[in-house]
């Protein structure tokens, strides 16, 4: 029998945990506000769900690559960490150019491809929890792949939420909050490896 407590659990925490996509959201929330940065989150969401679908329809392939794949996909995903806590350490409190560069939709989107840590997020939970009861059953292995999707996508929202509720406390002590913010993202870097 399916243990739904034991999978929302792990969805849940690990969803709802910092990592570039919570942070980035933060991020663009406190400097554009809610509205402004709410395309990012929709790209966040197109591209979680494009990830988790393509994730799980190559779980077991993945599987067997992940030895293979696991390095490198750390470096890749470590740079592209540390090139986002570069960006948001020297990015100012407000933008007034709507956000197009770093609060668009294009950002959110690609973000998720080269994120491990939504990549780790679906095989744990496709391995751990889904496949054992479900292997075989593509529209249910569709529709949990979905329900990661969301899951993420309503954690990204409640840190852009926090994020756009202390704007002002944000813009007053920019270089702070984005040091923060920064640190956060080296720390998520470094953790890859640990």
């Amino acid at each position: 029998m399916f243990d739904w407590l034991n999978f929302l659990s792990y969805a849940v925490v690990t969803a709802a945990t910092p990592g570039p996509n919570n942070l980035m959201s933060l991020s663009n929330a406190g400097r554009l506000g809610f509205r402004r940065s709410f395309p990012f989150n929709l790209g966040i969401w197109a591209g979680f769900t494009a990830v988790m679908l393509l994730c799980t329809l190559f779980c077991g392939v993945l599987s067997d690559l992940i030895p293979r794949i696991h390095t490198p996909m750390l470096i890749i995903g470590a740079a592209y960490m540390l090139y986002l806590a570069w960006k948001t350490f020297k990015s100012s409190p407000i933008t007034d150019d709507g956000g197009a560069s770093k609060g668009s939709f294009a950002s959110g989107l690609l973000l998720q491809f080269v994120n491990p840590k939504i990549y780790v997020y679906c095989i744990v939970s496709m391995e751990a929890y889904i496949l054992p009861h479900y292997g075989g059953n593509w529209p249910a292995l569709v529709l949990f792949a979905l329900l990661l999707a969301f899951i993420g996508f309503v954690f990204t929202l409640c840190w852009a939420l926090f994020g756009s509720a202390f704007k002002l406390l944000f813009s007053r002590y920019a270089r702070a909050t984005n040091t923060v913010m920064a640190l956060l993202l080296v720390y998520c870097a470094v953790s890859l490896f640990l």
